[in-house]
């Protein structure tokens, strides 16, 4: 992959990390979500590695940006990408969904630093994220608020209930990213409850919205590190992505929401991925 943001490179590099820990993760685990792992990867890798002004030693300064994850079931990639941030050690993530782990199926602020609040029920992130960002407008903070959804939660009706609240507040503070992989547990979205016209229902609802590829570093970053002071609205990224991204027997597959690679298919996602 060509980069030309100066950040890019090492996003990269930082992504196909992140792919082959998560990986290692679920193959270990014998449990996980790896096709919506590799398919928010390219997100995290952009926004912790390239975007969010964190602290690992500080997680709860009250100027830090904050990032939810509410599509919680991929915690493979979130806990790679936190520990390669050095929220906790590396050699945690062996205890992934362990008896008594620290790191579980879900992300669990209590246990996990890093985590901003527990996600997993599908619908539940975002309402958080709209609530932290409302919090920053009262405060005249300048922290900025990211979260990320998948495309099939968004079938869950709380997410438009806070889409309208934030439109209507006009949380220019606040950066909701969209996975939009197309697929979710057991089929197409589109065949599940169709969500198309997307782009155009953020818009109603009082959104700014920008489209990408979001497997597309350059493109993450520019629109991650933008200033937002010239912003008057909630902004929505609908980052067009492949669930299983960079592994070809998974990418854009739906039998990979769930799902353990054997040996041999371990192996092969490693050489794909790459060093």
């Amino acid at each position: 992959m060509s980069t030309s943001h100066p950040r890019a490179e090492l996003t990269v590099a930082k992504a196909r990390q992140i792919r082959r820990l998560a990986l290692g993760m679920v193959y270990r685990a014998k449990q996980g979500h790896p096709g919506g792992d590799m398919s928010v990867t390219d997100i995290l890798a952009t926004l912790y590695f390239g975007a969010l002004r964190v602290d690992p030693a500080n997680p709860n300064d009250p100027k830090r940006d904050r990032f939810i994850l509410s599509k919680g079931h991929c915690t493979g990639a979130f806990y790679a990408t936190l520990a390669e941030k050095g929220f906790f050690p590396l050699d945690q993530l062996d205890t992934y969904m362990q008896p008594l782990s620290k790191l579980n199926g879900h992300p669990n602020r209590n246990y996990t630093p890093g985590v901003e609040t527990n996600t997993g029920p599908l619908g539940h992130g975002m309402p958080v994220a709209v609530g932290a960002a409302i919090a920053g407008q009262i405060d005249q903070a300048d922290y900025r608020v990211f979260v990320v959804v998948g495309d099939g939660e968004l079938q869950e009706g709380s997410n438009w209930e806070a889409a309208l609240t934030a439109g209507h507040r006009k949380l220019a503070n606040l950066t909701l990213i969209i996975d939009r992989n197309g697929l979710q547990q057991g089929a197409r979205t589109e065949d599940t409850a169709a969500l198309e016209p997307l782009a155009d229902k953020w818009r109603a609802f009082g959104w700014d919205v920008v489209e990408v590829d979001g497997h597309d570093h350059d493109a993450l970053l520019s629109i991650f590190t933008a200033p937002t002071a010239g912003r008057t609205k909630p902004l929505c990224v609908l980052a067009r992505t492949h669930k299983g991204q960079g592994i070809s027997f998974m990418r854009d597959q739906v039998s990979w929401h769930h799902g353990v690679p054997n040996q041999a298919q371990y192996e092969l996602a490693l050489q794909e991925i790459g060093q």
